[in-house]
């Protein structure tokens, strides 16, 4: 990796400490000495002449999984423990720390208060029942399951000793050889998946003999879920006390390997009381204004070492977005406009009202048509949560995306239905029970308040800020299919 912003050249003398101890890469080491100007024409600002070292923790440079060539992310993904100690890791660690620090600061300042939200729950904001549907349809491995892989590896590498021993062909060794590797990657899947699976299943609903689903036996007695959003929760806060937000890890059980999908990620969700559709735009955009422009005033050594070495138009985005006035479309401008663009255009996904727009069509609104971040709002009732407020003409509701460069959908907000029998219609409009659902309809029933808020997905909020590539690298534990080790 490329050397990290305001390095400082350490320098230590043959005679303070024995060298060959302290050179080896991922030598950890507390030293004490004299800061001094180096020469001129020299890389670094400032250097350490060592008087004292106070400790040393010592590294078998044969045996150090991170050698000093340049190293993939891809690869740094296997070392998960030990990625922060490169610069790259590290930058992004500090960004990420910096984006937290800005985001409290931001809602601390304007009168929020924080609430901490559930990691279980037992009702549905935005399809949490996909936990469920994942783990019926894509189940994870039984131990069976793995017994049976781990038979596979053994005959296939008996299958490679006996060829060594008969002193087989070079080309049926390999081809032997590639069949073990395969079984064992196959076996290292089942085993990450049937981790992640018992991570997930806190209440499946397992059958019983009968075939009936007896969730009295699980652990809540009840179905129950890993949150996809703390928003339903903090809504009973926003009705109570106004202004609230929440911050925290959310979960989703797609079984995607995009660059853009994790199975555990956080979330920034502001609620705020007495507010419409507009105050949720307004508060949308000030908030991704004050991020870009805290990491431009508090980060900027980290994002000049971006700039060198991630993405060359990472500070011009920053200060882009910080200054600009923010675009507002009604949906249905936005699909006029990609439908007028895709006569010379190609979008992979038709453009047509009703649509869910996709991630191609978000950035060419914002990198193209506009060059800067929009919101889109007012979209189709039918494509949207039930939770949301349902606008006049009855085939809208009151939803609202922010768009920016090199990600697209960077949020997603709405304001809330408050009246309660439209909100109880739209629940079993949508196929849900209702049961899971009257503490939300009591804030409807007992002194309801029209009320807005969004969701920011933090690590998208990196991955713009950034311009990292894959979303893998911008956590600091990813999560994903097949992979929940550490």
């Amino acid at each position: 990796m490329a050397r990290a912003p305001g390095i400082c050249k350490v320098i230590v003398d043959a005679g303070v400490y024995k060298l060959s101890d302290l050179v080896p890469t991922g030598t950890c080491v507390h030293v004490e000495g004299e800061l001094k100007v180096p020469p001129e024409g020299t890389k670094q600002k400032i250097e350490l002449r060592v008087q004292k070292v106070i400790d040393v923790g010592p590294v078998d440079a044969v045996k150090y999984p991170l050698p000093k060539t340049k190293l993939t992310l891809e690869f740094l993904r296997d070392v998960v423990h030990l990625r922060p100690r490169t610069n790259t890791i590290s930058a992004i660690a500090r960004i990420r720390n910096a984006l937290a620090y800005a985001t409290h600061t931001f809602f601390q300042k304007h009168g929020f208060l924080y609430v901490h939200t559930p990691i279980i729950t037992t009702s549905d904001c935005e399809g949490a029942e996909k936990l469920e549907k994942e783990l019926k349809e894509n189940p994870p491995p039984s131990a069976a399951d793995i017994k049976a892989a781990e038979l596979v590896v053994k005959e296939k590498g008996e299958a490679v000793a006996q060829l060594k021993s008969a002193k087989a062909s070079k080309a049926e060794i390999s081809s032997s050889v590639a069949e073990l590797t395969k079984a064992k990657e196959n076996l290292l899947k089942l085993e990450e998946r049937f981790k992640l699976g018992e991570r997930w299943r806190l209440s499946a609903g397992f059958p019983k003999k009968d075939g009936k689903i007896d969730y009295s036996e699980d652990f809540f007695a009840r179905q129950a879920f890993l949150t996809v959003s703390g928003q339903l929760q903090v809504e009973t806060y926003a009705c109570a006390l106004s202004s609230v937000y929440t911050f925290g890890p959310t979960f989703r059980a797609e079984h995607s390997h995009t660059s853009r999908h994790l199975a555990e990620f956080w979330m920034v969700e502001p609620e705020i009381a007495f507010a419409d559709i507009k105050d949720d735009m307004n508060c949308a955009e000030a908030y991704v204004k004050f991020l870009c422009q805290w990491l431009l005033d508090h980060c900027y050594d980290d994002m000049e070492f971006i700039a060198k070495f991630i993405d060359k138009t990472a500070l011009d985005r920053l200060k882009m977005v910080a200054s600009s006035n923010f675009y507002r479309i009604t949906y249905t401008e936005a699909v006029s406009i990609l439908e007028e663009a895709s006569k010379e255009k190609k979008f992979e996904n038709a453009v047509e009202w009703g649509i869910d727009l996709a991630s191609e069509h978000e950035r060419f609104l914002t990198e193209e048509k506009f060059k800067a971040p929009v919101i889109v709002y007012n979209y189709p009732k039918a494509i949207k949560s039930f939770y949301m407020k349902v606008n006049e003409d009855n085939k809208t509701v009151a939803a609202m995306d922010v768009l920016v460069p090199k990600v697209g959908e960077l949020i997603g907000g709405s304001q809330r239905e408050e009246n309660y029998e439209v909100l109880r219609a739209r629940i079993l409009e949508m196929g849900l029970s209702l049961e899971p659902y009257e503490w939300y309809l009591d804030l409807r029933r007992y002194g309801t308040v029209k009320h807005s808020g969004f969701g920011l997905g933090f690590e998208r909020m990196i991955l713009f800020a950034t311009g990292m590539e894959n979303i893998r690298d911008v956590i600091p534990f990813p999560r994903y299919p097949g992979r929940a080790d550490l």
